[in-house]
Protein backbone atom coordinates (compact mmCIF):
# COMPACT_ATOMS: atom_id res chain seq x y z
CA UNK A 1 0.00 0.00 0.00
CA UNK A 2 0.96 3.62 -0.21
CA UNK A 3 -0.08 6.98 0.18
CA UNK A 4 0.45 10.71 -1.21
CA UNK A 5 3.01 12.71 0.69
CA UNK A 6 0.59 15.41 1.00
CA UNK A 7 -2.57 12.90 2.26
CA UNK A 8 -0.12 11.35 5.12
CA UNK A 9 0.76 15.04 5.92
CA UNK A 10 -2.42 16.02 6.53
CA UNK A 11 -3.59 13.15 8.58
CA UNK A 12 -0.73 13.24 10.78
CA UNK A 13 -1.45 17.09 11.51
CA UNK A 14 -4.69 16.46 12.42
CA UNK A 15 -4.14 12.85 14.49
CA UNK A 16 -1.34 15.03 16.60
CA UNK A 17 -3.14 18.10 16.91
CA UNK A 18 -0.07 19.82 15.45
CA UNK A 19 -1.25 23.70 14.26
CA UNK A 20 -2.94 24.01 18.01
CA UNK A 21 0.64 23.49 19.64
CA UNK A 22 3.34 26.41 19.68
CA UNK A 23 6.53 24.76 19.65
CA UNK A 24 10.24 25.45 19.29
CA UNK A 25 10.22 23.78 15.85
CA UNK A 26 8.02 23.31 12.71
CA UNK A 27 5.56 20.36 13.33
CA UNK A 28 4.66 18.64 10.09
CA UNK A 29 6.98 18.07 6.96
CA UNK A 30 9.91 19.04 7.39
CA UNK A 31 11.67 18.20 3.70
CA UNK A 32 9.83 17.56 0.80
CA UNK A 33 10.87 14.29 -0.78
CA UNK A 34 8.48 11.84 -3.04
CA UNK A 35 5.13 12.05 -3.90
CA UNK A 36 3.95 8.92 -2.70
CA UNK A 37 4.95 6.84 0.02
CA UNK A 38 5.13 3.31 0.98
CA UNK A 39 8.10 2.55 3.00
CA UNK A 40 8.75 4.87 5.62
CA UNK A 41 11.54 4.68 8.64
CA UNK A 42 10.52 5.89 12.33
CA UNK A 43 13.33 6.70 14.95
CA UNK A 44 14.08 9.35 17.66
CA UNK A 45 16.12 11.98 16.10
CA UNK A 46 17.10 12.28 12.40
CA UNK A 47 20.90 12.18 13.04
CA UNK A 48 22.88 11.31 9.96
CA UNK A 49 23.11 7.73 10.93
CA UNK A 50 18.99 7.35 10.64
CA UNK A 51 19.31 8.98 7.38
CA UNK A 52 21.68 6.64 6.00
CA UNK A 53 19.64 3.96 7.44
CA UNK A 54 17.08 5.07 5.71
CA UNK A 55 18.33 5.61 2.33
CA UNK A 56 20.07 1.69 2.75
CA UNK A 57 16.32 0.89 3.35
CA UNK A 58 15.02 2.72 0.26
CA UNK A 59 12.98 4.57 2.34
CA UNK A 60 9.94 6.99 1.10
CA UNK A 61 10.24 8.99 4.36
CA UNK A 62 11.61 9.27 7.75
CA UNK A 63 9.15 9.84 10.75
CA UNK A 64 10.77 11.16 14.08
CA UNK A 65 10.54 13.16 17.18
CA UNK A 66 13.28 15.31 17.06
CA UNK A 67 13.67 16.78 13.59
CA UNK A 68 15.25 19.88 12.13
CA UNK A 69 15.40 23.66 12.30
CA UNK A 70 15.13 24.31 15.97
CA UNK A 71 14.47 28.06 17.34
CA UNK A 72 17.63 29.65 18.00
CA UNK A 73 19.59 27.75 15.58
CA UNK A 74 21.76 28.72 13.28
CA UNK A 75 20.58 29.32 10.05
CA UNK A 76 23.59 28.33 7.91
CA UNK A 77 23.02 24.94 5.70
CA UNK A 78 26.38 23.95 6.38
CA UNK A 79 28.42 21.07 7.94
CA UNK A 80 26.54 18.56 9.68
CA UNK A 81 23.34 20.27 8.66
CA UNK A 82 23.90 20.55 5.07
CA UNK A 83 25.08 16.83 5.31
CA UNK A 84 21.92 15.77 6.24
CA UNK A 85 20.24 17.54 4.11
CA UNK A 86 22.09 16.29 1.28
CA UNK A 87 21.49 12.41 2.11
CA UNK A 88 17.76 13.83 2.31
CA UNK A 89 17.29 15.30 -1.18
CA UNK A 90 19.85 13.05 -2.78
CA UNK A 91 17.39 10.15 -2.27
CA UNK A 92 13.88 11.71 -2.34
CA UNK A 93 13.43 11.39 1.45
CA UNK A 94 10.23 12.74 2.99
CA UNK A 95 11.34 13.88 6.34
CA UNK A 96 8.00 14.30 8.77
CA UNK A 97 9.05 15.44 12.21
CA UNK A 98 6.99 16.15 15.51
CA UNK A 99 8.40 17.26 19.02
CA UNK A 100 5.37 18.47 21.46
CA UNK A 101 2.67 16.99 19.33
CA UNK A 102 4.37 14.04 19.86
CA UNK A 103 5.14 14.24 23.34
CA UNK A 104 1.66 15.08 24.49
CA UNK A 105 -0.94 12.92 22.24
CA UNK A 106 -2.96 10.78 24.81
CA UNK A 107 -2.47 7.19 23.45
CA UNK A 108 0.67 7.79 20.90
CA UNK A 109 2.72 10.12 22.82
CA UNK A 110 6.01 9.46 24.34
CA UNK A 111 4.04 9.93 28.03
CA UNK A 112 1.52 7.77 27.18
CA UNK A 113 3.52 5.44 25.75
CA UNK A 114 6.02 5.44 28.79
CA UNK A 115 3.08 5.23 31.18
CA UNK A 116 2.45 1.79 28.80
CA UNK A 117 5.54 0.54 29.26
CA UNK A 118 5.74 0.89 33.25
CA UNK A 119 2.27 -0.19 33.45
CA UNK A 120 0.73 3.19 35.60
CA UNK A 121 -2.55 4.03 35.37
CA UNK A 122 -2.33 7.29 33.06
CA UNK A 123 -4.58 10.13 34.54
CA UNK A 124 -3.86 12.76 31.96
CA UNK A 125 -2.01 16.03 31.52
CA UNK A 126 -1.68 18.35 34.32
CA UNK A 127 -3.30 21.51 31.90
CA UNK A 128 -5.61 19.59 30.41
CA UNK A 129 -6.71 23.14 28.98
CA UNK A 130 -3.15 24.34 27.18
CA UNK A 131 -2.68 21.72 24.37
CA UNK A 132 1.23 21.87 24.87
CA UNK A 133 1.22 20.47 28.23
CA UNK A 134 3.77 17.85 28.50
CA UNK A 135 3.57 17.29 32.08
CA UNK A 136 1.19 14.14 33.27
CA UNK A 137 0.28 12.35 36.37
CA UNK A 138 -0.79 9.21 36.77
CA UNK A 139 -0.91 6.12 39.64
CA UNK A 140 1.11 2.60 40.79
CA UNK A 141 -0.73 -0.19 40.83
CA UNK A 142 0.91 -0.96 43.88
CA UNK A 143 2.87 1.42 46.34
CA UNK A 144 7.06 0.62 45.76
CA UNK A 145 9.97 1.96 47.25
CA UNK A 146 12.15 4.51 45.46
CA UNK A 147 14.82 1.05 45.29
CA UNK A 148 11.48 -1.24 43.49
CA UNK A 149 10.37 1.77 41.71
CA UNK A 150 14.52 1.99 40.33
CA UNK A 151 14.74 -1.25 39.50
CA UNK A 152 11.90 -1.66 37.76
CA UNK A 153 12.81 1.73 35.28
CA UNK A 154 16.10 0.23 34.39
CA UNK A 155 14.56 -3.46 33.91
CA UNK A 156 11.86 -1.63 31.60
CA UNK A 157 14.06 0.94 29.66
CA UNK A 158 16.77 -1.23 29.43
CA UNK A 159 19.04 1.46 30.72
CA UNK A 160 20.86 2.57 34.38
CA UNK A 161 19.67 5.61 35.46
CA UNK A 162 21.08 9.07 35.00
CA UNK A 163 20.23 10.27 38.34
CA UNK A 164 18.05 9.26 41.45
CA UNK A 165 16.91 10.85 44.21
CA UNK A 166 14.74 9.01 47.14
CA UNK A 167 12.05 10.53 48.42
CA UNK A 168 10.18 10.16 51.80
CA UNK A 169 7.39 8.14 51.18
CA UNK A 170 7.26 5.20 49.28
CA UNK A 171 5.83 5.77 45.43
CA UNK A 172 1.84 5.73 45.17
CA UNK A 173 1.37 9.11 42.71
CA UNK A 174 3.81 9.87 39.77
CA UNK A 175 4.44 12.75 37.47
CA UNK A 176 6.25 12.40 34.51
CA UNK A 177 7.60 14.35 31.59
CA UNK A 178 9.60 12.63 28.48
CA UNK A 179 12.89 14.17 27.25
CA UNK A 180 14.35 17.16 28.89
CA UNK A 181 11.60 17.58 31.82
CA UNK A 182 13.45 18.30 34.80
CA UNK A 183 12.22 21.94 34.55
CA UNK A 184 8.54 20.55 36.03
CA UNK A 185 10.32 18.88 39.20
CA UNK A 186 8.84 22.30 41.52
CA UNK A 187 5.30 21.79 39.91
CA UNK A 188 4.94 18.53 40.25
CA UNK A 189 6.28 18.78 44.02
CA UNK A 190 3.41 21.71 44.29
CA UNK A 191 1.18 18.51 42.77
CA UNK A 192 1.73 16.14 46.07
CA UNK A 193 2.73 13.23 43.78
CA UNK A 194 5.39 10.96 45.65
CA UNK A 195 7.83 10.97 42.54
CA UNK A 196 8.70 12.95 39.59
CA UNK A 197 10.76 10.94 36.43
CA UNK A 198 11.98 12.48 33.02
CA UNK A 199 15.11 12.21 31.11
CA UNK A 200 17.42 14.36 32.15
CA UNK A 201 19.15 16.19 34.96
CA UNK A 202 20.27 19.58 36.19
CA UNK A 203 22.00 21.12 38.93
CA UNK A 204 18.94 22.46 40.41
CA UNK A 205 16.76 19.61 40.28
CA UNK A 206 18.74 17.85 42.65
CA UNK A 207 18.16 20.48 45.58
CA UNK A 208 14.51 20.62 44.42
CA UNK A 209 14.06 16.81 45.13
CA UNK A 210 15.58 16.92 48.48
CA UNK A 211 14.17 19.92 49.51
CA UNK A 212 10.52 19.28 49.06
CA UNK A 213 11.14 15.26 49.75
CA UNK A 214 10.27 14.16 46.28
CA UNK A 215 11.61 11.14 44.88
CA UNK A 216 13.46 12.15 41.15
CA UNK A 217 14.71 9.88 39.02
CA UNK A 218 16.20 11.10 35.47
CA UNK A 219 16.12 7.97 32.86
CA UNK A 220 17.59 9.66 29.94
CA UNK A 221 15.92 11.40 27.49
CA UNK A 222 16.50 9.40 24.69
CA UNK A 223 15.31 6.36 26.87
CA UNK A 224 12.48 7.77 27.52
CA UNK A 225 11.28 8.75 24.13
CA UNK A 226 11.79 5.73 22.25
CA UNK A 227 8.36 4.70 22.19
CA UNK A 228 6.44 7.83 20.41
CA UNK A 229 7.88 7.58 17.07
CA UNK A 230 7.65 3.90 17.64
CA UNK A 231 3.60 3.53 18.09
CA UNK A 232 2.83 6.72 15.81
CA UNK A 233 4.72 4.36 13.20
CA UNK A 234 2.57 1.12 14.23
CA UNK A 235 -0.14 3.01 13.89
CA UNK A 236 0.29 4.04 9.77
CA UNK A 237 1.60 0.59 9.35
CA UNK A 238 -2.15 -0.36 10.87
CA UNK A 239 -3.87 2.34 9.40
CA UNK A 240 -2.38 2.60 5.60
CA UNK A 241 -0.81 -0.45 5.29
CA UNK A 242 2.47 1.28 5.19
CA UNK A 243 5.90 -0.73 5.24
CA UNK A 244 7.11 1.04 8.32
CA UNK A 245 10.42 0.12 10.24
CA UNK A 246 11.45 1.05 13.56
CA UNK A 247 15.43 2.14 13.76
CA UNK A 248 16.70 3.01 17.36
CA UNK A 249 19.72 4.26 17.11
CA UNK A 250 20.51 4.65 20.36
CA UNK A 251 22.18 7.43 22.41
CA UNK A 252 23.54 7.25 26.22
CA UNK A 253 22.12 11.11 26.72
Amino acid sequence: MSIGTNELLSYLNQLLNSKDIKDYCPNGLQVEGKPEIQRVVSGVTACQALVDRAADEKADAILVHHGYFWKGEPAEVVGMKKRRLQQLLKHDINLFAYHLPLDVHPELGNNAQLAKLMGWQFEGAVEPSDPACPLVTGRLTEPMSCEDFSSLLEQRLQRRLVCRVDGLNDIKRVAWCTGGGQGFIDRAAQLGVDAFITGEVSEPTIHSAREQGIAFFAAGHHATERYGAKALGEHLASHFGLDVQFIDIDSPA
